[in-house]
């Protein structure tokens, strides 16, 4: 199978998202631009497991013009955009295994058609191919340099792997890179979340209340971004110190069980499992907008609700209508899948441009020094974390100050006193 994608029909406009996103993304650009000349990452062949979208079509372009094979799935069934799927085939040539609302079953058969291809190299966004390798292809983990991980919630189960000895080749956590979590996490979540929201519901957010479940980078950019736009915001959270910053940034705060009786909107942002449960159903009042933009669909209790629901039906795209037995209904969008991305189209592309310049830099890395690192879960390096910030300042046009000499010494010395 030399790809999978729904209608090759749908090409020509992917490749016209696919070069608007490109517009907004210069440091992917000079990063692309100097892997086309020198040519990184010849003769390796990367298996890329990401959300298919315009920006990671720009990325894998980047890849292939470093020299690479790259083949590329979708790390969840419900966030490919097929039209873009049809042109990374037709105008790039690039191998894609994806299609919108695939089933489990594809979902696998995807994933396996990249690991197929024995790549040195892996990407990930949720650890799902990293984690087949590692339980039914454990063949092929020899054949890999490394891998990268996007997203949070695969940082978790890579440390997890790490941890118990399991790992089988070292891993840099693209997630953990300050141009990434503090960007993409915050400002990318906290816009295309809000966006996937209202292109599901079309309901007004000022004046409701709007209840957020974790207060991590995630959970601090939707808040921020349901607050600007009228909403009264309500967070929960497990950990005291996030609580406690959630307070100090002018939210309320409480327990789940108690924000579930209030809530106008809920979303769930926490990279855990049943956040939001059958017991906060039961609370919840008529016409309640459940939603989650964590990575996996195992946020809300979607088995619970159907447990307690007397009926069940789709009244809009990607909205489902649950019927308690007193009348009350719940309306759960994406199935519980990340709204941000199967009701919209995910982070803008200048967010992204760091995230994936992140990746490249890190698949560059890994050919580089890959032989040198032990299998263990690696940051990215601070130099390519700096690199990347100085160069998104430069492609806005903002100039920034550099410290004397004299500052220098004076931070690094123990003998200055006052």
């Amino acid at each position: 199978m030399d790809y999978d994608v729904k209608d090759l029909s749908l090409a020509d406009s992917g490749k016209d998202r696919i070069e608007w996103a490109f517009q907004t993304m210069d440091v992917l650009k000079s990063i692309q631009d100097d892997f086309e000349k020198n040519k990184p990452l010849k003769g390796k062949t990367i298996g890329a497991c990401l959300h298919v979208t315009t920006e990671t079509a720009n990325l894998v372009i980047t890849l292939k013009k470093g020299g690479a094979d790259v083949y590329l799935c979708a790390s969840n069934p419900l966030s490919t955009q097929d039209d873009v799927a049809a042109a990374l085939v037709k105008h790039y040539d690039i191998p894609v295994f994806a299609i919108k609302g695939e089933d489990r079953d594809t979902y696998y058969k995807h994933l396996n058609a990249v690991l197929d291809r024995k790549p040195n190299i892996t990407m990930d966004d949720g650890a799902d191919l990293v984690s087949l390798l590692h339980s039914e292809r454990k063949e092929l983990a020899g054949n890999v340099i490394g891998s990268t991980e996007e997203t949070t919630t695969g940082v978790i189960r890579l440390k997890s792997m790490e941890k118990n000895g399991v790992l089988a080749f070292p891993v840099i956590a693209v997630n953990d890179a300050n141009t990434k979590h503090m960007f993409d996490n915050r400002y990318g979540t906290g816009q295309s979340t809000i966006d996937g929201i209202l292109r599901a519901t079309n309901r007004l957010i000022a004046g409701s209340v709007f209840v957020v479940c974790g207060y991590g980078w995630c959970g601090k950019g939707l808040a921020a971004r349901a607050k600007g736009m009228g909403a009264n915001v309500v967070v929960t959270e497990t950990d005291a110190l996030r609580a406690l910053e959630a307070v100090m940034d002018g939210f309320r705060v409480m327990p789940i069980k108690e924000a579930a009786k209030i809530g106008d909107f809920f979303c769930t942002v926490t990279g855990d499992i049943h956040v939001i449960r059958k017991e906060h159903f039961e609370l919840m009042k008529d016409g309640a907008i459940v939603a989650n933009s964590g990575h996996f669909d195992v946020e809300i209790d979607v088995k619970g609700l159907k447990e307690i629901a007397v009926s069940q039906r789709d009244v809009r795209p990607f909205v489902r209508e649950y019927k308690l037995k007193d009348g009350r209904r719940i309306y759960l969008l994406a199935e519980g899948r990340l709204v941000n991305l199967s009701a919209a189209e995910g982070h803008p592309s200048s967010v992204m441009d760091m995230s994936f310049a992140n990746q490249a830099l890190s698949a560059k890395y890994l050919i580089e020094h890959g032989s040198e690192l032990q299998r263990k879960v690696y940051k990215v390096p601070d130099e390519l974390d700096s690199m990347i910030a100085s160069l998104k300042l430069k492609s806005l046009g903002i100039e920034h100050d550099e410290l004397t000499e004299e500052q220098k010494e004076y931070l690094a010395s123990w003998t200055i006193g006052t």
